[in-house]
């Protein structure tokens, strides 16, 4: 089977990324290959993991990757930016590339306020995190 090859990009590929990448491969029944990267990765957010979770996806053991891993060793059909600060700074050689797409969210890790504040906003955020690659699916369908 040819697999669409997906490349979900955002700044530090903590939160963002990873749960598209997750709900990708958990919704996408085998149908694509899914990677994603930061320009400037850091862990996988706790928070993050812990909404994933709550759907069933378990990103805990998920390493984060930066763009380097896959300039010039992998072509994508789909790049995806799931931030502005990736939008604004993908890597050239990924813009010759495939099909680009800009997916705007928040970035959870940046919102100030009381724990379970905090917390509603990673789940705000992973919930149109899903909604989108449930539309993305459904438009590639075969």
């Amino acid at each position: 089977m040819n697999q669409t090859r997906v490349l979900f990009l955002s700044t530090d590929n903590a939160a963002r990324s990873q749960m598209a990448e997750a709900f990708l491969n958990h919704l996408g029944e085998g149908r694509f290959e899914v990677h994603s990267a930061g320009l400037d990765p850091r862990e996988v957010s706790p928070l993050a993991a812990q909404v994933m979770k709550e759907r069933g996806v378990d990103i805990s053991a998920q390493s984060t990757r930066g763009v380097i891993d896959y300039l010039g060793k992998m072509h994508f059909t789909y790049i995806i930016t799931v931030c502005a600060s990736a939008d604004e700074n993908c890597p050239v050689a990924f813009l010759t590339m495939g099909q680009r797409e800009h997916w705007a969210f928040d970035d959870p890790a940046k919102f100030q306020g009381p724990d379970e504040e905090k917390l509603q906003k990673y789940r705000d955020v992973r919930d149109q995190v899903e909604f989108r690659i449930r539309e993305f699916i459904a438009a590639n369908e075969p």
